[in-house]
């Protein structure tokens, strides 16, 4: 369990069932029986995988509910509205200081009394009794529009297009055959686009933020588009594919992890056919070369700026 929750359950916090816990990582050793609201597959899979019942979004009412804060400030704060909506008891809020505790518990003493707070392991817990009306205001925005787009809190690029997709769009190919995949799909920038393509008759969705997804069926309202609420290292293509398109993450935490990139590499090789396309954008920083290179006969930088690089990968080594 939380270190700081297990503080405050020995030092007064008293919690309810049905309990409801937003937020909750691989890392949280969660109280048994809660429900759990986790909208990025990996880690809705890993508590379901422990028994839990598990659901990308709180649809529920519940009596008290545990708020584990993200870094996106306006995303904390939709979920605290989340969690006041929900539950008519207790709203505990769990956060690290690098993910904004401080400030936002600043900011909850002005509206609600708050009991604890308790400072441990870099960050704090405190709770206070539910009030949905007094963060009516922090509620997700309904039809969040960036440059036409719908987008949320706390998706990838929720405040604009991503430069690095952009550049990846002015470097692909006008005909990219007629199956093909967007790994890591986001909110459907790239595949918006992609379906300008008349070649196109299939175009899987793949991405593992239940949030950005849903933002991708509003953005990408064309038949051709099929959606998959998936990890993309780990998902399985219902056909072989003649291209894929990603601007793969290299993070879920504070530091880069390459591998997730790489695993989004053989994912690619996995599923095109013999031979297929890869075009793929990442940071200029980020080691992909000798990956792509063991997955692919023919790997070629296409397009690139001081930040990104643009990689054409081609013929899959099997």
């Amino acid at each position: 369990m939380s270190p700081r929750l297990s503080l405050a359950l020995e030092t007064g916090l008293s919690l309810s069932e049905p309990l409801t816990v937003i937020g909750a990582t691989p890392e949280h050793d969660l109280p048994r029986g809660a429900e759990v609201v986790q909208p990025f597959k990996p880690f809705h899979d890993h508590f379901v995988t422990l028994g839990f019942d598990a659901r990308p979004e709180a649809d529920t009412p519940c009596h008290d509910a545990i708020v584990f804060l993200p870094r996106a400030k306006a995303l904390a704060r939709a979920l605290i509205h989340q969690a006041c909506s929900r539950a008519s008891g207790t709203v505990v809020v769990d956060g690290a200081k690098t993910d904004g505790v401080d400030s936002l518990l600043k900011d909850i003493r002005k509206r609600v009394p708050v009991e604890g707070p308790i400072a441990k392991a870099h960050g704090k817990i405190f709770w206070f009794q539910s009030d949905p009306q007094t963060f009516a205001d922090w509620a997700a925005p309904k039809a969040q529009q960036v440059d036409g787009f719908h987008t949320a809190p706390g998706v990838f690029s929720a405040d604009g297009v991503d430069p690095a997709s952009a550049l990846l769009v002015q470097s692909l190919p006008r005909k990219l055959g007629p199956r093909v995949a967007d790994l890591g799909a986001g909110w459907g920038y790239l595949s918006a686009l992609m379906l300008a393509d008349d070649s196109i008759k299939t175009l899987h969705l793949v991405e593992a933020d239940h949030t950005a997804l849903t933002c991708a069926r509003a953005n990408v309202p064309d038949p051709r588009a099929q959606f998959h609420w998936a990890d993309a290292t780990t998902w399985t293509a219902p056909e072989p594919l003649d291209t894929i398109v990603m601007n793969p993450p290299f993070h879920t935490s504070r530091a880069a992890d390459p591998a997730l990139g790489q695993g989004f590499i053989a994912a690619a090789a996995r599923h095109l056919t013999r031979s297929g396309d890869l075009w793929m954008v990442a940071n200029r920083h980020l080691p992909y070369e000798a990956t792509l290179a063991e997955a692919f006969q023919r790997v070629e930088e296409v397009a690139g700026d001081n930040r990104f690089k643009v990689f054409h990968a081609s013929r899959p080594r099997r």
